[in-house]
């Protein structure tokens, strides 16, 4: 019988569930903001750094793309083998 302490199977798959529905909430969060203050955000930033507003978005994108593949690839695919496992 484990330890109340140790960290069993069910406890990890939990803990990437909630990881990864935390981490996407994240994500929409942050497209939501993107899409809805795109210009305020644009104006802020434009003080601190000299971007385009092409440059703008193509670095938000960017950043949303590989955020998006590291929820997949540290959340989802670990806690997918571990249902195929178990």
């Amino acid at each position: 019988r484990p330890k109340e302490d140790a960290m069993t199977i069910t406890w990890v798959r939990e803990f990437l569930l909630w990881n990864l529905l935390f981490n996407y909430a994240i994500l929409l969060l942050w497209f939501g903001a993107f899409r809805g203050w795109h210009d305020g955000l644009y104006r802020l930033h434009s003080r601190w750094f000299h971007l385009g507003a092409e440059q703008f978005d193509a670095i938000h994108y960017v950043g949303m793309a590989v955020y998006k593949i590291a929820i997949l690839l540290l959340n989802l695919v670990p806690l997918l083998a571990l249902l195929v496992l178990h």
